[in-house]
């Protein structure tokens, strides 16, 4: 966070200036150890993008900061100076931020771990918890590169899904959108053409014209009524009990559903399996996986399984009896449990479920694609088929 502030120095000097840190008290406190006597101090928003526009670093910045320091720490640059140089080079203003701080509490003998950790937005809880593991393994380096393919492999994943659900979303709103313009705008000034001419008007067309008088004198019902189920919507999603019932819909939704539900269990299995294999405790591991998998469905049964290791039970026992866990997962999950071999079972299910995901969204678009066109043809095609009909009876009088 950047501060603004105005003050003295003791020997009477008036001075202005700027300063980084992570909060007003924090930011007063450092200014004031200098030996400054502040009068106003206040947050100013710097005018950049990045931070405009994104809490967080995006994520191709994120994957190549990733990648850059683990090839500097490889190179046997210490973790104080490899900072630096990433510190000097990056151009994203949070992540440059963030690196900044970092150095600083690296010179006073901070563990990296500990340090990312004053940087939420930045650093994710997952890439914390692995760098500590790294720093006790000692393989940082192989851990950071692991961590720049997870964050790659996630969002490719993420992506698909987005893609998949944004062609119906958008030829959907289109088609709304079309529909509302020819019945405001269109209908009406050709029905009442044909009225002039005193022509009568036929059953079908009057009934898109009642629709047609209805959108122009009560549009903004729709409106109100859109706004309102989305402010009800943010307002309900706080409620964990009816978060949980949206998850399910989600998941439970014809066709798109199977997608939302694949995606859920690639990211928990890519989740879970790059914590046990950077040696992070699987307790610990599962803990983690339940805040980062963004589902409530998968998060639940997660706690269960958690619970049921800590009373000396199997991980797999609560997801054998929940329809959010397919046969193969537990089965994946059980066999890496009796062999030891618990993360390659869970990168096995992941790359699985990776493929599963890239055929369906392919898939679903192939499907849809007709499908949304079909529909726009149909709405717009009877709304026009109500300006024709008047048309034929025209003719048929001549």
């Amino acid at each position: 966070m950047n501060f603004q502030y105005s003050g003295k120095r003791i020997s009477g000097q008036k001075i202005k200036g700027k300063i980084d840190a992570d909060s007003k008290a924090v930011a007063l406190r450092e200014l004031e150890n200098n030996g400054l006597i502040i009068f106003e101090i206040e947050e100013t928003k710097p005018w950049n993008k990045d931070i405009i526009l994104n809490k967080s670093v995006k994520v191709k910045d994120f994957v190549v900061f990733l990648r850059q320091y683990a090839t500097l720490i490889r190179a046997g640059i210490s973790i104080s100076d490899s900072t630096k140089t990433m510190m000097e080079q990056t151009e994203n203003y949070a992540l440059r931020t963030a690196l900044t701080d970092i150095d600083k509490q690296l010179d006073q003998g901070v563990a990296l771990s500990k340090a990312a950790e004053r940087h939420p937005k930045v650093f994710p809880s997952l890439l914390i918890n692995i760098i500590h593991a790294g720093e006790a393994s000692g393989k940082l380096d192989e851990i950071l590169n692991e961590m720049a393919d997870y964050y790659e492999k996630e969002y490719r994943n993420k992506q698909k899904v987005i893609s998949a659900l944004m062609y119906p979303s958008v030829v959907g709103i289109i088609t709304i959108l079309l529909s509302i313009f020819l019945l405001v705008f269109i209908v009406p000034t050709f029905v009442n053409m044909f009225g002039s001419m005193g022509e009568e008007v036929p059953a079908y067309t009057q009934f898109v014209l009642s629709i047609s008088d209805f959108a122009g004198k009560y549009w903004w019902v729709l409106f109100a009524l859109v706004a309102l189920v989305a402010i009800l919507y943010k307002y309900f999603i706080q409620y964990e009990s009816f978060a949980y019932r949206m998850d399910v819909i989600k998941m439970r939704f014809p066709l798109l559903g199977v997608l939302v539900h694949k995606g859920a269990l690639v990211r928990m299995t890519q989740t879970l399996s790059t914590l046990v294999n950077s040696s992070v405790p699987i307790l610990q591991s599962i803990e983690i996986t339940e805040k980062v998998v963004s589902n409530r469905v998968i998060s639940e049964v997660l706690s269960e399984a958690r619970d049921s290791l800590t009373s000396g039970e199997s991980i797999s026992k609560p997801m054998k009896s929940h329809w959010a866990f397919p046969a193969l997962v537990v089965q994946m999950i059980q066999i890496g449990e009796r062999t030891g071999n618990l993360d390659h079972m869970l990168t096995k299910s992941a790359e699985f479920y990776e493929e599963e995901v890239n055929q369906l969204s392919d898939r679903i678009k192939t499907l849809i694609e007709p499908l949304m066109i079909i529909i726009l043809t149909v709405l717009v095609g009877g709304i026009i088929a109500a300006v024709v009909l008047p048309m034929f009876s025209m003719f048929e009088t001549l």
